[in-house]
C-alpha cells in the first residue's frame, strides 16, 4: 500500500498490534501513545489515514479528530472501547469516516482502512474511472473530483472523504433517489449495513450544515422518507 497511517492509541498493546498489521500491508506507521506527540507529527507529516483511539489521558480522541479536521481531509478512523452510538454519532459529527469498536479483528480494521484509502485516492490523485466526470455541478453547487474541491457559489467548502464521496454519488445519480443502503455500500465497500445504522444519516446531516442546506426546507439534498436521499 506505502500508505503513511497515523496510529494514536494509549493502550501500547493495542497500537503496537496494529502497527504490525499494516507494516504488513507495506504501510508506513506513525505510532503514538499520546494526542499530544501526534499532533506534532501531524504538522510535519503528509499523511494518508489516522486510525485514532477516542478514550485517551492527555487530549481525546474526539478533539484530536476536530483539530486535524480544522486543516486536512485525509480519512479518520476512530476506536472505541464502548459500543455506544453516542460515542459514534459524536465521532462522526466531528469529521470521522468510520469507527471501529473494541475488542476487534485486526483484519476488519485493516478492511475498513483499505476501504477508507481507496475512496480517498480515487479523488485526490487525479486517477478517475471513465464513468466519474471531473466536474459535476448543480444550482451553484460546483465539485471537482480531480482537485477535491467544492465550490457553492463561487464559495470554497471543505468536506471529510466521506461526505465528498456522499456528494458525489448523489450528483452522479441527480434526480434519482439513492437509498442510504447503497449509498452505504457504494462508500464502505461493505456488507455490514442495518436499517438501524445512522451513519448516512450522520453524514448528510454534517453535508447540509457545510452547505448551508436544511432538512425541512433543502436547496441540495432532499430526504425522500423510507428511502434515501437524492440531489
Amino acid at each position: 500500500m506505502n500508505d503513511k497511517i497515523l496510529v494514536v492509541d494509549d493502550e501500547q498493546d493495542i497500537a503496537d498490534l496494529i502497527e504490525v498489521y499494516l507494516q504488513n500491508e507495506n504501510c508506513t506507521v506513525f505510532k503514538y501513545y499520546s494526542a499530544k506527540e501526534a499532533l506534532v507529527c501531524i504538522e510535519s507529516t503528509e499523511l494518508d489515514l489516522a486510525i485514532l483511539d477516542i478514550m485517551m489521558p492527555d487530549i481525546n480522541g474526539f478533539e484530536l479528530c476536530r483539530k486535524i479536521r480544522e486543516h486536512y481531509t485525509f480519512p479518520i478512523i476512530m476506536l472505541t472501547a464502548k459500543d455506544e452510538e453516542t460515542d459514534k454519532i459524536t465521532g462522526l459529527t466531528l469529521g470521522a469516516d468510520d469507527y471501529v469498536t473494541k475488542p476487534f479483528l485486526p483484519l476488519e480494521l485493516i478492511a475498513r482502512v483499505k476501504a477508507q484509502l481507496r475512496r480517498y485516492k480515487k479523488y485526490n490523485t487525479g486517477k478517475e474511472e471513465p464513468d466519474i466526470r471531473s466536474t459535476m455541478c448543480y444550482s451553484g453547487l460546483e465539485i471537482n473530483t480531480k482537485t477535491h474541491e467544492c465550490l457553492i457559489n463561487e464559495k470554497s467548502i471543505l468536506f471529510t472523504p466521506t461526505e465528498f464521496s456522499i456528494l458525489c454519488i448523489l450528483l452522479q445519480n441527480k434526480g434519482t433517489v439513492v437509498s442510504s443502503e447503497k449509498l452505504f455500500r457504494e462508500i464502505w465497500q461493505d456488507e455490514y449495513y442495518s436499517k438501524s445504522n445512522n451513519t448516512i444519516t450522520v453524514h448528510i446531516r454534517h453535508l447540509r450544515e457545510k452547505m448551508g442546506d436544511t432538512a425541512e426546507d433543502p436547496k441540495y439534498i432532499k430526504t425522500i422518507w423510507g428511502v434515501g436521499y437524492k440531489i
